[in-house]
């Protein structure tokens, strides 16, 4: 099979879908890699360790697509770059399929098979492949260090001869990978750390890191989740008082990172307008769910907004400002993932249709979107 790995143009992306190691491993099993000239520049990874590790580098995009059996990328195919795959290869990416339903479109229109990595099952087998959580870990690590640069006073409290800094304080709401990560680092860094969830199995796991849980803890909550993990719908009496409560708490904040997405819908709204009015000058709102329209009505994707003293930033792609790391840990879950898409014995491009994480991730096939959240309706009996 050859596998082509091209230079991402979408803006402000500096990932790279292969590395230096993983082609080498990828070509021990009997595959070629073809990538176009300077793919790897924003990763920090140069055209020479490419070709040390055994792949061809080729001029362009337009060079290394051309007869390959399947694309890796970072984000979903650009038009030209998906005109150039042949029909019935395969391309495996970040496909943003909620946002971009037209792209799984011209997929199917192009007939081939696409796989949304967003879309591989978080079941045990297939935790190598998650990319969803090797990429929010380091979203969740660099949330905090966005927030220390525009914060401008220390995290840990320090002691002096001039007198006492005293330490940071750094709400963190959502306590999924993200969410998590970012508490470790916050405390790492020193600050005093709280956390928030709706389910209550996060308060172990936010009390494990160090932080305090801040929750409406009645009995309610208690049965706020279910069997499978999931949280359940809240009462508005309850939401009412969870309210109350975390906007008292985000007043006396000097941080505060939000984390909560719910796949194919808007962001929840979480830090109001008022809560915001509420923190004192220079407290720091980093919204790490501005892609999907943000935890905070105020934050605007890419940018960092001052309102009234208080430094409200959305950042749509916190992955891409640590590259080097970021691009490792994607390579390897497609790597992790390329077994299930080749043939054992020809080593050719043959996905095993039926195993569940394939199904689970595959997004377009045979000129048609097949994925359950997108494919259209069975027509009605005759």
């Amino acid at each position: 099979m050859r596998i082509a790995v091209v230079k991402e143009r979408t803006p402000g992306e500096t990932r790279v879908a292969a590395t230096p190691d993983t082609v080498k491993k990828i070509i021990a099993l009997g595959h070629a890699v073809a990538i176009e000239s300077g793919a790897g520049i924003a990763s920090s990874i140069t055209d020479e360790a490419y070709g040390a590790a055994g792949a061809e580098i080729v001029a362009d995009a337009a060079a290394a697509i051309a007869g390959a059996d399947l694309l890796f990328k970072v984000r979903n195919p650009l038009p030209e770059e998906l005109a150039a795959v042949k029909k019935g290869a395969g391309v495996i990416a970040l496909m943003n399929p909620y946002g971009d339903k037209a792209g799984a479109d011209a997929c199917a229109k192009q007939g081939v098979a696409a796989l949304a990595m967003e879309f591989v099952p978080r079941i045990t087998r297939a935790q190598s492949m998650d990319a969803l959580s090797s990429q929010s870990n380091l979203a969740g690590y660099r949330a905090v260090i966005e927030a220390a640069h525009l914060y401008g006073r220390g995290f840990p409290m320090m002691m002096t001869a001039a007198g006492t800094v005293a330490a940071a304080r750094c709400f963190v709401m959502g306590a999924g990978v993200a969410g998590l990560q970012a508490i470790a680092t916050a405390r790492r860094l020193g600050a005093v750390v709280t956390g928030t969830d709706v389910r209550p199995a996060a308060k172990e796991q936010v009390a494990s890191l160090g932080a305090k849980f801040i929750a409406v803890e009645d009995e309610e909550f208690k049965q706020a989740e279910t069997a499978a993990g999931y949280a359940k719908a809240m009462s508005a009496e309850y939401q009412a008082k969870q309210a109350t409560l975390v906007a008292e708490h985000i007043a006396k904040q000097d941080i505060v990172i939000t984390t909560a997405l719910i796949p194919g819908r808007p962001a929840p709204v979480l830090v109001t307008e008022a809560m915001v009015k509420s923190m004192k000058p220079g407290s720091v709102i980093i919204d790490l769910a501005v892609s999907q329209g943000g935890n905070c009505p105020l934050s605007k994707s890419d940018e960092v907004v001052n309102v009234g003293g208080v430094l409200v930033a959305g950042f749509s792609n916190l992955p891409a400002r640590l590259p080097a790391d970021s691009s490792a840990l994607y390579a390897k879950n497609l790597l992790a993932i390329l077994p299930l898409l080749t043939d054992k014995d020809t080593k050719g491009f043959s996905p095993a249709w039926d195993d569940e994480i394939i199904k689970g991730a595959l997004l377009t096939r045979d000129g048609a979107v097949v994925h359950p959240s997108f494919a259209p309706p069975p027509a009605p009996a005759a």
